[in-house]
């Protein structure tokens, strides 16, 4: 399929940009993804681990269905997830659909031809041409960078020049320092991080108070992406739910989502794994007003020192499946 369509001319972006296309269709605020110029909702629905919460693909149909209606045009699924039923699901969900949305997905092998034949099965599965943002799959430390640069990137590289994919990026929640690197190194349209409250403990005002971490993707890695201009995409703001309930160190989801697009993020992507979820966080996002610094500073070191050395030590191990 992808040699088939590779040198198709695309036409325009996939996302409604304009007030009155947003207020006509019903989509959500929109924000420009950086250098690639194309807007996209600021809430993006994570089709990874929590869409497979719902089991049945007819249950997860109904899950994209409701994000559309509810006005989300960004969805976010890998070869990774269920081993391709994440995709499966989101094709076939999204059949007729296809030009209303910012679809990306991710690859995560790192060999050269195996990349080249898991594209082809990914848009086979997603049932489509081309996707909109490819990414290199959940970069970890130097040794990973090393082998990506020997094998996945040439693939990323030759995706968009063939327009089978019209940006590229790569994401990673695991080390901040060798996104940074990577992003420094490499020519990427976009980036996914970890980035959420309970990560970063942003404040160093005031007597005994922790310093601000300094292995921070917010504090490493984002300064890199916004220097280059790249497409930001936030992911992890509940560090998968970590975050979520009640007693000390948690939070509901309204201040945390909130908090992440303060941040000089285009989108934020969350899994829902429950149609309610859905109903809710496309509202926050519909109504989404920016967290003064003051309350971001209070919030996150509160967040911070209860949670940050357990959550870097889950996503030291923690591989999204």
């Amino acid at each position: 399929m992808r040699d088939k369509f590779s040198r198709r001319h695309f036409i325009g972006g996939a996302v409604a940009t304009s007030v009155a296309a947003q207020a006509a269709t019903g989509v959500l605020p929109t924000r420009v993804l950086g250098k690639t110029g194309v807007e996209v909702t600021i809430l993006a629905q994570g089709c990874g681990s929590r869409l497979l919460m719902y089991e049945q693909e007819d249950k997860a149909a109904e899950a994209i269905h409701l994000s559309l209606e509810r006005g989300v045009r960004y969805f976010d699924t890998a070869q990774a997830y269920g081993n391709g039923k994440s995709e499966t699901w989101v094709g076939k969900a999204l059949k007729g659909r296809r030009d209303e949305v910012f679809l990306a997905t991710k690859i995560r092998t790192r060999d050269h031809d195996e990349a080249l034949r898991e594209m082809d099965r990914s848009l086979e599965r997603l049932q489509t041409n081309h996707v909109d943002l490819l990414h290199c799959h959940n970069l970890w430390y130097e040794d990973d960078l090393a082998a990506v640069e020997k094998g996945i990137l040439k693939v990323l590289y030759r995706m968009r020049d063939e327009k089978v994919a019209r940006f590229i990026g790569v994401t990673s929640h695991v080390d901040p320092k060798t996104l940074a690197t990577a992003l420094e190194r490499h020519d990427f349209d976009c980036t996914q991080m970890a980035l959420n409250a309970a990560l970063q403990g942003r404040s160093t005002a005031g007597e005994n108070l922790p310093p601000v971490p300094a292995n921070s993707f917010e504090r490493v890695a984002l300064p890199v992406a916004r220097r280059k201009n790249l497409g930001i995409l936030a992911m992890k703001v509940a560090a998968q739910d970590s975050l979520l309930g009640d007693g000390h160190g948690k939070s509901t989801i309204d201040p945390l989502l909130r908090y992440t697009l303060s941040l000089p993020v285009a989108a934020a992507v969350v899994g829902m794994p429950k149609l309610d979820f859905i109903r809710h966080n496309t509202g926050l996002a519909r109504n989404f007003t920016a967290m003064p610094k003051a309350e971001m500073d209070r919030f996150s070191r509160r967040m911070s020192e209860a949670n940050k050395t357990a959550i870097d030590s889950h996503f030291r191990d923690h591989e999204d499946v």
